[in-house]
């Protein structure tokens, strides 16, 4: 079966081709092979090239993948070189421009004579970020051999070096374009601003000189290694604001001034502020509430007279949802909302339950030997101690006062807000949105790999997580959009490869089939699947 061309002439002289679609048949009468149509195309300068397309691609489905590029190169001496990763990158690719940070970024070097591909540079990191979080060092070869960013441009360490320079000099004005680019992308309503802050800590002996690598209490109960205070401010969408980074050794609570003075000149308009009982401090009040802001914050249960007050006010719960009550009170002109919700309070329950049993057998071991260290060592340990109590003969035995005040707490949290028209209800579930945050911090270490933090300098350092931040964006963008999580959305992203070919005088660089997940993927995140070829270069 074959395709033929055939030429007739007009009465008039002029000569008009046809292509038909043939194949032989044998006359048994004439003894020799005749051709005939199965189906003619029509006049050759009248075909439906697309239609053809379409049978051509139909076809190749029939065939192995290299018998299919053989016969698109028609050339069987076509040699497979290597293949590469390359959805996740042009994914992210893709996003990156919508966003215009690469033109931020080109805006930003404009004056500028660098030698250096410098937006290529920070793209490769952040992208790196993303897919396959690794060290500078270790990047140099990972864009090489292991991933197509779509440019075919030689990135060095040194490049990625003085791009992560760059890139701290305009971290304030890229953080801000940034945001409210997303913000028209996906159309945010800014009325809640989430704010929270962890620590990430360096596997080294001695910190060196530095302002921000300090020893201070660890939330990864590493309180012997040197580290560094990230601070995070997201949307209730969970998409991030702005990051900071701060001392490990700073307190939570004075991280709020230098964050609301940071953001004040972003125009927000009037948000609310939402923060942990972490934050929560008078002066830290005060401050959120310059410049006409506002706030939801978590509150301490116990160790504040004004809270103990609050919670032990008369009143009842009205039901939000099945699992969630919400009661507000006044004390001392200020308002508070308790939450109550059923589930935790059951799990509270069966935590001290368990902790009550392991306590029993431990002060009965204690009271039996005797021994000072022993009472002392139940006293003191961080989950019993708390219930514990010296009796009048000497021996330790269970606080019951203590024990029915904890129980009045189970599944509850307080709340205070500086708004007196927000209803109890939107308070509660404004606060329960805090999720969000946990889980950009979750991304932020696991996905994204902040730590660990290969850099010892603190330019270095601050740099580093603004590359965080930035891949944080794109993976937040593709998650809200299209509901899947970055772990299933890259990891079937990443099995579209660019493979390369050569017949010893051209290189083919083409794209794999996108698939239909792939394809229904770029089409919810309103990006064109890629050509299919790259592009074919001469071999020198």
């Amino acid at each position: 079966m074959y395709v033929r061309t055939i030429t007739r002439k007009n009465k008039d002289g002029s000569s008009v081709e046809y292509v038909q679609l043939a194949h032989n048949v044998w006359n048994k009468q004439k003894g020799f092979a005749q051709a005939e149509v199965i189906y003619s195309f029509g006049r050759k300068e009248h075909l439906d090239i697309q239609a053809i397309r379409r049978l051509v691609k139909s076809l190749n489905r029939l065939l192995d993948p290299q018998d299919v590029i053989r016969q698109e190169r028609n050339n069987d001496r076509l040699r497979f070189e290597r293949s590469r990763r390359a959805g996740g990158a042009y994914l992210l690719r893709a996003l990156w421009n919508k966003l215009g940070i690469d033109a931020c970024l080109k805006k930003a070097a404009r004056g500028r004579s660098f030698s250096a591909p410098i937006r290529e540079a920070v793209f490769a990191m952040v992208a790196n970020r993303a897919l396959a979080p690794s060290s500078k060092l270790a990047m140099e070869q990972w864009a090489e051999d292991h991933v197509w960013l779509g440019t075919q441009e030689k990135l060095q360490v040194q490049h990625f070096y003085r791009a992560m320079d760059f890139l701290l000099e305009q971290g304030e004005d890229i953080q801000r374009e940034v945001f409210w680019a997303t913000a028209g992308l996906l159309n945010l309503t800014v009325d809640l601003i989430f704010f929270d802050t962890t620590n990430t800590y360096f596997e080294i002996d001695d910190p060196g000189p530095s302002q921000l690598k300090a020893y201070g209490h660890s939330k990864h109960k590493r309180n012997d290694l040197p580290q560094v205070t990230v601070g995070l401010a997201v949307t209730r969408e969970g998409i991030p604001v702005r990051c900071w980074v701060m001392p490990g050794n700073q307190h939570d609570a004075r991280s709020v001034d230098q964050v609301q003075k940071d953001l004040n000149g972003w125009n927000l308009g009037r948000v609310y502020w939402v923060m942990d009982r972490g934050m929560t401090s008078e002066e830290n009040k005060r401050i959120l509430q310059r410049a006409g802001g506002r706030y939801i914050l978590g509150e301490k249960l116990s160790g504040n007279k004004a809270n103990e007050r609050a919670l032990s006010h008369p009143g009842r719960f009205t039901k939000v949802r099945d699992n969630l009550y919400v009661k507000q009170v006044f004390v001392d002109g200020r308002r508070y909302v308790i939450v109550y919700n059923p589930e935790e309070a059951e799990a509270d329950r069966r935590k001290r339950q368990e902790i009550l049993d392991h306590l029993c057998c431990r002060l009965q071991a204690a009271n039996e030997s005797g021994r000072p260290r022993a009472k002392c060592k139940a006293i003191l340990h961080s989950s019993l101690g708390a219930y514990v109590k010296e009796q009048k003969d000497g021996k330790l035995g269970i606080d019951k006062a203590r024990l029915k005040q904890a129980e009045k707490l189970d599944g509850k949290y307080l709340l205070s807000t500086s708004d007196r028209n927000l209803s109890a209800q939107d308070i509660a579930l404004g606060y329960k949105q805090m999720l969000e945050i946990e889980r950009a911090f979750r991304t932020l270490k696991s996905s994204l790999g902040l730590r660990p933090i290969y850099h010892s300098r603190d330019d270095r350092i601050r740099s580093h997580v603004l590359l965080c931040w930035l891949s944080l964006v794109l993976v937040r963008i593709a998650e809200t959009e299209t509901g899947q999580s970055w772990r299933t959305i890259r990891d079937r992203m990443e099995q579209l490869h660019l493979i390369e070919f050569s017949d010893g005088k051209h290189r083919i660089r083409q794209y794999t089939e996108v698939t239909p997940w792939q394809r229904n993927i770029l089409r919810t995140l309103k990006i064109s699947p890629p050509d299919r070829i790259v592009g074919i270069e001469a071999v020198s």
